[in-house]
């Protein structure tokens, strides 16, 4: 359930969740290993890290704004200070990394908060044209994301699964993509998403 709204100049899509909703699973399921990731040397734990510490790096968060006819599209830093909303999952953001790498975002409120006080609830990496110095950058628990092929992805994370292009494991408290070139084997993009109980019933009555 997706809806618009207006954060001063900016507009970002959400939808409203519940955390915590329903009996707890985990006793019953094994908790899911958080895998880190660090841009330009600044850790980001998904589900931990605020929006502020990629601001602190001195990375650019970005939203876009379509006209009325989407023959236009305008494109807004994000404004640290804008308050949020409470119980609320945010997404529509961009990181701009380099020229080449950025990473979709999505931020997450527990309670009502400005925006540099939300949690990065997703990040969606794309690589595709990045030179290896950019890569080098990057790192997926430690590694950069330079030396990480498909067989290396196995090495690093043996109880996912996939093909020769993808490397996947979608469990209870975490979702994680790896994707690898064809040609080649290295990394070409990845993303890692914090799961969270969504009540989508209850969006209904808001529309």
């Amino acid at each position: 359930m997706k809806k618009l709204v207006q954060l001063g100049i900016l507009v970002i899509s959400f939808v409203l969740f519940s955390i915590g909703c329903g009996k707890s699973t985990e006793e019953e399921t094994p908790q899911q290993k958080l895998y880190p990731v660090s841009i330009n040397g600044s850790e980001v734990k998904v589900g931990e890290t605020t929006v502020q510490t990629l601001l602190d790096a001195g990375l650019k968060v970005t939203v876009s704004e379509s006209s009325a006819d989407l023959s236009d599209i305008t494109q807004y830093e994000i404004d640290p200070e804008q308050e949020l909303e409470a119980n609320t999952y945010y997404s529509g953001g961009t990181v701009w990394i380099s020229d080449s790498i950025f990473a979709h975002i999505s931020v997450a409120t527990e309670e009502a908060c400005k925006m540099g006080d939300g949690v990065i609830a997703r990040l969606e990496f794309s690589m595709v044209n990045a030179s290896k110095e950019e890569l080098d950058n990057i790192l997926f628990d430690g590694v950069p994301v330079s030396e990480i092929t498909r067989e290396k992805a196995e090495e690093m994370c043996p109880d996912f699964t996939g093909d020769e292009v993808m490397w996947l494991q979608y469990g209870t408290d975490y979702k994680y993509d790896l994707n690898f070139s064809t040609e080649d084997g290295h990394m070409t993009g990845f993303s890692i998403e914090k799961e969270y109980d969504v009540d989508w019933l209850s969006n209904e009555s808001g529309q």
